[in-house]
């Protein structure tokens, strides 16, 4: 089901009564794209060949505890082992989304902080797998219960470090491309 769809559905059951503010609370936490179903192809436009931007991404489900997110993509298809695309941290906790071509500047969205990706670069870098077989490429949105404090430029494993034992929940967008 997308997005709009669940978000419909949980609107219809609150104002119904269907759901209680507890059943709310433990809803899981979805991360979707507009752009792309889950397990589907990325669309070339976010990739290296095409404009390279990062895709438009919703999420619902999020738990009370939740203060900051965490976006990081990466590629564990590729041919030098788990390829970095994206790394995101200190997401404002009241965002629910994030818009297509989010600017590779260091600070972003307000608070949020954009790391160093494997292109050695800050912000998103989209799919440039090698010809062959599709690669997998995994969005994966962490709900902290405190914002990170690091700063701009952190690499994945001191973002994952530095969330350790704040993660409120977990969800993952899994994206499919080949040349």
């Amino acid at each position: 089901m997308r997005a709009s769809g669940l978000l419909l559905l949980v609107m219809v059951s609150v104002s119904a009564g269907c759901l209680s503010k507890k059943e709310l609370d433990t809803m899981e936490l979805q991360l979707s794209s507009r752009a792309f179903e889950n397990d589907q192809r990325i669309p070339v436009k976010y990739t290296a060949d095409g404009a390279d931007v990062s895709p438009p991404l919703a999420w619902t489900g999020v738990p009370d505890s939740a203060q900051a997110f965490v976006l990081i993509c990466d590629d564990p298809d590729a041919p030098v082992g788990n390829w970095i695309h994206w790394v995101l941290y200190d997401i404002p906790g009241d965002a629910r989304e994030l818009p297509e071509n989010v600017p590779p500047e260091e600070s972003v969205l307000e608070s949020a902080k954009q790391g160093k990706n494997d292109f050695r670069k800050l912000g998103y870098g989209g799919p440039a797998p090698p010809p062959g077989k599709p690669h997998r490429y995994i969005f994966t949105l962490y709900a902290i219960d405190a914002p990170t404090g690091l700063p701009a430029g952190a690499g994945k494993q001191e973002v994952l470090q530095a969330i350790e034992g704040h993660v409120a929940a977990k969800s993952q967008l899994t994206g499919i491309y080949s040349r």
